[in-house]
């Protein structure tokens, strides 16, 4: 379809490209940014004025719920584009994980089959996500995982994790860390402190992740590995990737959307909708965070989606499953956060479109000539509500419930083809 797109003001990081100017879309990829082609005819044209025209969000982590729960990828999917969302990284903790070929190969085309947002598979690390044998990560790269990961925690055996490192690297293929050493972490449902301690909450020390990073840079200095670090929490930790990075180590990393506004009091009186993995932390970190995205320590935003079922979020905290909806709070959310630290648009929403584009690798999270036309279409004054009524999502957990937020999408497009207008 050949489309355009009026009177928009056109927001690309890759380009640093922000003023008023119209799109041209052809056969799903951008022909022309500013003045139509010669002989070009819209079939259908929007009108973004008012609007911002940005590249369609890129997110580094949102669970599917796929496998494990039949259908909840078309419903997950449609939630991400009414996010403005048009590429989402799957993590391999599904059910079973993402170690087998098969798994990788239906998912793929259950996500085609729903026409939703892009989906980028990753690939498991070790087999059953068990920490003791390397699945089949080669085989797995031929099928389209985008990188390999070892969800929840480091493998207990460090010559395993090296022995993945040292793998990878002889591909080239990208690995992904949740920087969490389990036997400090234990089992704690709360940040180490002063709430945790007057909640009586078990609690997750920030040594569970500097350790962890420490274990990860030593073995990433003696294989060479390119690492992706997921969903950072700490200021001791941000200050080691930050030194990290200063050696020149191949490292990206990125953190939690929830984890850019909130911190452990939030949790009030044991309010579950707070009960997050990895869990919220003091406002020193918080702030420590946020130093780390503005100085670019912390490549990017990820939702860290998890959709949660009602009747586990209805348990007592230390009972109830971690995560929240955040699909379609995602933009809105990093609009707040530029708001409040002074980031300009381009370098606000760099966090969740161009740059995990360039950590993917993939061409995508950009507005440039030929390139697929992924589109997000948002007004970013729209004030609004995540409630349960207004959330595509099956999940409708989120701490943001009740709140005002301001930023939705309008439209999105994914190469070119518009799946999403809001009505």
């Amino acid at each position: 379809m050949k489309l355009a797109i009026r009177n928009g003001r056109v927001v690309d990081p890759a380009s640093k490209v922000d003023e008023r100017k119209d799109v041209f879309v052809d056969d799903g990829r951008i022909v022309a940014i500013g003045t139509a082609p010669h002989g070009f005819s819209a079939e259908r044209t929007l009108d973004a004025t008012g609007l911002i025209v940005a590249p369609g969000l890129v997110d580094l982590c949102a669970r599917m719920r796929e496998p494990g729960a039949d259908g909840a990828l078309k419903v997950e999917s449609h939630a991400a584009l009414a996010g403005g969302i048009t590429g989402v990284v799957c993590p391999p903790d599904t059910d079973p994980p993402l170690d087998e070929p098969g798994l990788v190969r239906m998912l793929r085309q259950r996500s085609r089959e729903a026409a939703g947002a892009r989906l980028y598979p990753l690939g498991a690390l070790t087999a059953g996500l068990g920490g003791e044998v390397l699945a089949e990560i080669e085989t797995l790269a031929e099928v389209g995982c985008v990188a390999f990961a070892q969800t929840g925690s480091l493998p207990h055996d460090n010559s395993v994790l090296l022995q993945a490192m040292r793998y990878a690297r002889t591909f080239d293929l990208p690995v992904w860390l949740r920087p969490v050493e389990d036997t400090l972490a234990g089992r704690g449902v709360a940040a180490a402190g002063a709430v945790a301690a007057r909640l009586g909450l078990a609690s997750v020390p920030d040594v569970a992740e500097t350790v962890a990073l420490h274990t990860v840079f030593e073995l990433q200095r003696a294989t060479g590995a390119r690492i992706h670090l997921c969903r950072l929490s700490s200021s001791n930790g941000v200050e080691l990737v930050r030194r990290a990075k200063r050696e020149g180590l191949p490292v990206t990393c990125d953190v939690g959307i929830h984890h850019v506004h909130l911190i452990d009091v939030d949790i009030g009186y044991f309010d579950s909708n707070f009960r997050l993995d990895p869990p919220l932390r003091t406002s020193r970190d918080r702030d420590a965070i946020r130093a780390g995205l503005a100085d670019g320590t912390i490549d990017a935003i990820c939702s860290d989606h998890t959709p949660v079922d009602a009747d586990d979020k209805l348990l007592p905290f230390d009972e109830a499953a971690p995560g929240a909806t955040a699909l379609e709070t995602l933009l809105p959310l990093v609009l707040k956060w530029a708001s409040e630290s002074k980031v300009a648009l381009l370098d606000a929403l760099g966090k969740v479109s161009s740059t995990p584009g360039q950590i993917l690798g993939e061409p995508t999270g950009r507005l440039a000539l030929g390139a697929k036309a992924d589109i997000c279409i948002f007004d970013p004054a729209e004030p609004w509500r995540p409630e349960a009524a207004a959330l595509v999502s099956h999940g409708k957990n989120t701490p943001f419930s009740g709140y005002e937020l301001i930023g939705r999408a309008r439209y999105t497009l994914v190469g070119g083809d518009l799946r999403f207008t809001r009505k």
